[in-house]
């Protein structure tokens, strides 16, 4: 256990930590978690009262108080040489192969996640800061069991970096006792061992902000970066960040949020399943809002369609870059027709995102860079970006946002079927300590868990039928379930870990008041199972 004033260190040893959880480190954290614990709280109470009333029948709409700034005419600062062109940006957690093989992908962005795609045990979130500092110095190495060596390229993708969200706590960092915020542990450990490295080298310390609701949480990130940047003497605007529209709260700020960030801000990018679950999250009571199978919310639906053209029209509107949603196919070895399949599929969504005028779009595997690169390559010319392309003739509506029909939308015994396999695989990964994990040839994440369980949840509330005239009900679903675990089982799985994923993932369906994210509830289980605590 370390110790400096307030806070304190309770964690599992783990080799080099000591480089990382420093005594001047921990200091810096503590400063950002007095100065800025009591307004992160006190939003996430703001999100409360906010549920309250979307529960008693109010719907989100476009501020009447911050008209002013919609109506405005202003920019966000000009993009760094670095930030620039953006037309392909892979993702994947902090884990050193994985990081290697995306840096030296040919994309121009690289996102290392601490959010999604990362299980947080204590071990997989120091290593993970200590991978950043190697990656940062060009030092990052891996050795595979089989021998096979693994070290970056002389050309590498832009790091950017995502750490947890506003909601999330880091229960081994405890200030006065209590845990601090993980958006500010992640932020704070990470920029305060790079920030003046990447500067030296010609970059900057980026970010990715997610699971913002509004733009009064995109002040407090603004206010962190300010606060920052002074402590270690930089200049402001150093900090770059992009923030995902994956709320619908958030749909009705973009200009608010890229207002409040406008010094330090880099763009928005489209976070289509998180913005899927958001909308059953707060509309979940409301049976209008019932939707169907996840395979038939592809972004050319209605609603979405509305939410990325308004994305789009905003960011260019104010100097930002737009960034698609994921391509999150990950190409067989095996099987020709599947990837001949996929990868129309894959060319087809980016060319209606890049004719829409998105500057980029993110991909989860290094073989789907080029499919990208080529896709935006055709549209943006030598162009590093469409950011000319003001698109003014979008008028996107508030009706329009919160219009979630979808044109022969159906739920089937099958998508009931998918989403608890999704789940229960999803979730038994992350008990093991993995966040972003190959299911049935893409690349899932804990937002894609989160839509499987909520859309249960949502269809066993309201008795939902499908399209074969079965009630889906709590009894049914617990069926499929114990079906699909003894199946996983059978064919190799772990049999602790799916067994505990099944218990969560039943506990998540049949709550009776709906579990705000599932990885607060996964989160309290990690240490059981052997993935480090």
């Amino acid at each position: 256990m370390r110790q400096m004033k307030g806070i304190e260190i309770r964690a599992p040893e783990v080799e080099g930590a000591d480089r990382i959880v420093t005594p001047d480190a921990l200091q810096f954290l503590e400063l950002l978690a007095r100065r800025f614990g009591p307004a992160r709280k006190a939003l996430l109470q703001r999100r409360q009262e906010v549920q309250r009333s979307l529960r008693g029948g109010a719907l989100p709409d476009f501020r009447e108080d911050t008209r002013a700034i919609r109506e405005r005419s202003w920019t966000v600062a000009p993009a760094p040489s670095d930030l620039n062109d953006r037309r392909v940006e892979i993702t994947g957690p902090v884990e050193r192969k994985m990081m290697i093989n995306a840096l030296n992908s040919g994309a121009k962005i690289f996102m290392a996640d601490f959010e999604d795609a990362l299980s947080p045990p204590w071990t997989n979130v120091v290593t993970g800061q200590m991978n950043c500092i190697e990656a940062v110095r060009r030092r990052l190495v891996y050795t595979s069991p089989e021998g096979k060596k693994y070290r970056l390229a002389d050309r590498l993708a832009t790091l950017v970096v995502r750490p947890r969200g506003w909601h999330l706590e880091e229960k081994h960092a405890l200030m006065d006792g209590e845990p601090m915020s993980a958006s500010l542990f992640d932020f704070g450990l990470y920029f305060y061992h790079n920030a003046r490295e990447l500067i030296q080298r010609g970059s900057g310390p980026y970010f990715y902000l997610p699971k913002l609701e509004n733009h009064t949480e995109a002040r407090l990130w603004n206010e962190v970066f300010e606060l920052a940047q002074g402590e270690l003497g930089l200049p402001k605007g150093t900090v770059r960040a992009t923030v995902l529209i994956e709320t619908i709260l958030a749909a009705y700020e973009m200009d608010e949020i890229l207002y409040e960030l406008r010094e330090h801000a880099a763009g928005l990018n489209a976070g289509r399943w998180d913005y899927l679950f958001s909308i059953i999250k707060n509309f979940r009571d409301r049976p209008e809002f019932l939707l169907p199978d996840r395979s038939q919310l592809t972004m050319s639906v209605p609603f979405m369609r509305a939410y990325t053209e308004l994305l789009v029209k905003t960011c260019h509107h104010r100097g930002a870059h737009a960034i698609g949603g994921m391509a999150a196919f990950i190409p067989s070895r095996k099987d020709a027709q599947v990837n001949e399949t996929a990868l129309a599929r894959v060319r087809e969504d980016k060319a209606r995102e890049a004719g829409a005028g998105y500057d980029g779009a993110w991909v989860a595997h290094p073989d789907l860079v080029p499919v990208v690169d080529e896709v935006f390559g055709a549209v943006l010319k030598d162009r590093p970006n469409q950011k000319e392309r003001r698109r003014d003739e979008v008028k996107i509506t508030r009706e329009q946002l919160l219009d979630v029909r979808v044109p022969e939308g159906r739920i089937t015994e099958a998508g009931v079927r998918n989403n608890i396999n999704v789940g229960l695989q999803y979730l038994a990964a992350w008990l093991g300590g993995s966040g972003a994990v190959a299911i049935n040839n893409l690349m899932e994440d804990a937002a894609t868990a989160e839509i499987a369980r909520s859309q249960l949840w949502q269809w066993i509330r309201h008795g939902a039928t499908t399209a074969t005239g079965t009630k889906v009900t709590l009894a049914g679903c617990r069926t499929m379930l114990r079906e699909e675990t003894d199946r996983l089982i059978e064919e190799g799985g772990n049999p602790g870990r799916l067994t505990a994923a099944g218990e969560l993932l039943d506990s998540l369906f049949s709550a009776e008041v709906f579990p705000e994210f599932l990885t607060l509830s996964a989160y309290q289980k990690l240490g059981e199972l052997g993935a480090g605590s």
